[in-house]
This record gives C-alpha cells, structure tokens and sequence, in this order.
C-alpha cells in the first residue's frame, strides 16, 4: 500500500518504485531535517543470489519545494553503480562480509549525492559504497555493524544512508484490497464475518532506502532556522522522484540493454496513499510522469474521493451523515494539496499556498514531541503526519478517519462526524524490525537466513 504497487505501469518496474517518502525534524538532532525516500517494494529477505540493489539506470531525487509554488526549488540526486568482483562466480559474496570493504561482497555498489539549486548543480559525495542487504548469519554476521559503516557523514553536520532496510509501513493489504475490509469492523461489513485482528501485510518485507539528513537552514527560503510556527517561511514541501532515460536499446555486443536519451519521470511520492487509493487507476501512471505543480487537475478526486463514497455503501448504516454530506471535501483538500493554513489548528499551520500540489508539508519550527503519538495531529500531536511524516505514524488510521468524516469539522462546524470516525482503523502496527532512535530510524532488515516463506491460506 502506501505507493508499493499503485500504479499498473510502476508496479512492473519495482527498482523505480517510490514506496514511502518521509520527512521529519530530526528527534535526537533538531537541529537537522530527515528525509527518507523508499524504493523497491516487498522484498523477500532470501530473494538471491541476485538480491535486491538500487537501479544503476535509475535516477532517484529527493525534492525541496519552499516557494510556495509546488516547484522543486532544491533537488538532490542519487546515482548508483554496482561492481562484479569476480566474473567467474555466480555468487553474491564468497565468505564472511564483516566490512562494507570486504572483498568477498561480490556485488558492491557505490552512489553519488549531488544537489541542485537554482539550476546549479553540485556535487557533494562520490564513490559512497552501500551496505549488502542482509543474507544471513554466515554472509553478513554482524549486519547492524555493516549498516552502521553505510552512514556517511559529508560537510558539517550532514549524514546520508543508501541501503536495506526493514519495511516500516504497515497495513493490513490482505483485508483491505478485499473489498474494502477493515479486520476488526467486519462484521458491519456489507458482506460481514467475525471481528478479527489486523494482519500487517508488509511483515517480513524489506525496501531500499535513501535516508538524508541535513540541517534546517538547507531547506528554507532563506536559509535560516524558523522558530516561530506561524512563519509562512517555516514550511517546506517535500517528495521524491524515481526518472528514467527516454529509450532503451538492446546492444549486441555488450548482450544486454541500454538506457538512452533524456531522464524521463516514472514514478512520484509525496502524501501516503494520494496515487494508491485517490487517483482512478486509468489517470495513475500520467500522475506518476507529472510534477506535484500540476496536480490541480486531480483536486476534484480529492474534495469528492471514491473511498468517501464506498464507506456508506461497504458499512450499511455506519456511516449515515458522511453519506449525506454533499459538499467538497476542503478539509482534504488543505491537508493533502495546499498544506493546513492559519486558523484552522490553533496554533498550527503548514500552509504552503494556493498552488494545489500532492507533497509532504513540513513546518520545521514545530520541535520533535516529547511523547509522540503516531496519529499525529489528529491525536494533537503537530509534529506528525500530516505535518510531514515520522516512521512510526499510523498514517493508514489517519487517513481512514480523514477520508470518514474526522477532519471535516476543521473547515464546517456544522458537521458532526459520525461515531465509527474516529474509530475506524485497520488494526495493523510494525511488526517488523524495531524503528531506531537514531539515523537513519528504520530498523534493521530481516535476514534472508532467518526469515521463514508465509503458508498461504486455502481459501
């Protein structure tokens, strides 16, 4: 879910596929912004010898926009190229790897961070090398330490991570591409059956992850560190690019395929879900080649959403005033396309302007919470989702709830939500790897060693 396969043409190129985008002021170092951007979605932790790396075809960027105009106003890019070692090996690594230098890795893979600001481009790191994902307990026996030697430090107090990671969204997929189940309300489904528990869908998959952080006065307009919360200055839009080159050629002599031409975008993220779940499957992939800038054209699936008017009819009687609430859906509107604007939230804002655009909206004055709650702002959290995104939140919940009628009061007290609204959930939480306190905050991936095939269930 979140972007792991939403989009049909996407869905068959997974090494270009944005699964999650995450943005946050970091909790240990507040000072610094984290962006995350996850790519190549459900990963078998024992899917080798060809195990799972970054496309070396493949331009990934993590975008800034702090203009207010939905436009990229800072970029950084990722490229990465991988090395066979020993060409008369079948084998992913020959011993031990207990170093990221080892030599018996025989597959590395190496990456640039070059940034891009007002159509400058420099670069800041070469040649950075990415941990081997996590084969097992022979091949990688001190993975934690592998990891750890991936977390590059350039320029002054600045970090950046390319690697495997443990999947850290969750949401029961099984129950709710089933027409819209929800585990523990089935039994007011349309076709009911006993309450039960969620099941995380994504448990015992991992992603690849570029995880970056930086300081505040990076990202700003005016690269300053904004302390007051009302600043329209304190806001910042972010999501992460997956291009392509425009052709590709089969060359004879090499005996494989090349990439041609110009870099062409194939996939996008910014909110959770927004291609998943709101725009219709026909217009999915041109939104995944568009820039957030010219997402006014997907605003009418947003003030009137599909899942809005499923909920009514896949829970009889469940949801009888968000059924009969006819106007456009502003609430979603501010949270999803134009960040919230002063006066809606006492205290808050994350307004970036009337440019309609899907990003995560980042006030960074708001500080780290010292007792976070992975719902967020709804729960009256303000530093998580939506304003940006921290690994732990429970944005399937919060987006649930919003779609069912939570947030509409924000922008028409006239409406009263129904009861369900606020507790609707998929009852999902990680079961994966624990999140870290500490960069790069997903946790470890799951060992191909260790890991055990699902049984699947007869129907």
């Amino acid at each position: 879910m979140s972007s792991h396969r939403e989009a049909p043409e996407i869905s068959k190129d997974p090494v270009a596929d944005n699964t999650d985008v995450y943005a946050f002021v970091s909790p240990d170092k507040p000072d610094t912004v984290t962006i995350i951007a996850n790519f190549i979605p459900f990963q078998n932790p024992f899917g080798g010898p060809n195990f799972y790396e970054f496309g070396d075809d493949v331009l990934y960027q993590i975008h800034i926009s702090n203009e207010g105009d939905g436009k990229a106003d800072i970029s950084y890019q990722f490229r990465f190229h991988a090395e066979i070692r020993n060409k008369k090996t079948f084998l992913y690594n020959t011993g031990p790897i207990t170093s990221i230098k080892d030599t018996t890795w025989n597959r590395p893979q190496y990456y640039s961070v070059t940034r891009v600001e007002d159509g400058r481009s420099r670069i800041l790191a070469r040649e950075l090398p990415a941990p081997p994902v996590n084969v097992g307990p022979r091949s990688t026996p001190n993975y934690a330490k592998l990891a750890g030697e991936a977390i590059h430090t350039f320029g002054t107090n600045r970090k950046v991570f390319a690697g495997q990671r443990a999947d850290g969204f969750f949401a029961d997929l099984g129950s709710i591409f089933d027409l819209g189940t929800l585990r523990p309300f089935q039994a007011a489904h349309l076709i009911p059956s006993a309450a039960a528990m969620g099941v995380n869908g994504l448990q015992g998959s991992n992603v690849h992850t570029i995880a970056l952080q930086v300081p505040i006065s990076d990202l700003t307009r005016d690269g300053k560190t904004p302390k007051d919360v009302m600043d329209a200055k304190s806001v910042i839009g972010v999501y992460a690019t997956a291009s392509r080159q425009q052709s590709k050629i089969f060359d004879d002599l090499l005996g494989l395929s090349l990439w041609h031409g110009p870099y062409k975008q194939v996939s996008r993220l910014g909110n959770p879900l927004f291609n998943e779940v709101i725009v219709p499957m026909a217009e999915k992939d041109k939104w995944n080649s568009r820039p957030p800038r010219e997402d006014k054209r997907y605003a009418q699936y947003v003030t009137k959403p599909e899942l809005a008017g499923l909920l009514p009819v896949l829970y009889p009687g469940v949801f009888p005033n968000l059924a009969a609430y006819k106007k456009p859906r502003a609430d979603l509107a501010a949270i999803l396309l134009t960040g919230i604007p002063k006066g809606v939230v006492p205290g808050f804002q994350n307004y970036t302007g009337p440019v309609q655009a899907d990003m995560l909206r980042l006030n960074v004055a708001v500080p780290p919470a010292k007792t976070p709650n992975p719902l967020g702002l709804v729960a009256g959290d303000a530093a998580g989702f939506p304003n940006g995104r921290r690994v732990f939140d429970d944005v399937v919940t919060v987006e649930i709830r919003a779609v069912a009628g939570l947030t509409i009061p924000l922008v028409d007290p006239t409406y009263k939500p129904d009861g369900a609204a606020s507790a609707v959930q998929d009852g999902t939480s990680n079961t994966n790897s624990d999140y870290l306190k500490v960069f790069p905050y997903l946790g470890t991936p799951a060992g191909g060693y260790q890991s055990k095939p699902g049984v699947p269930a007869v129907s």
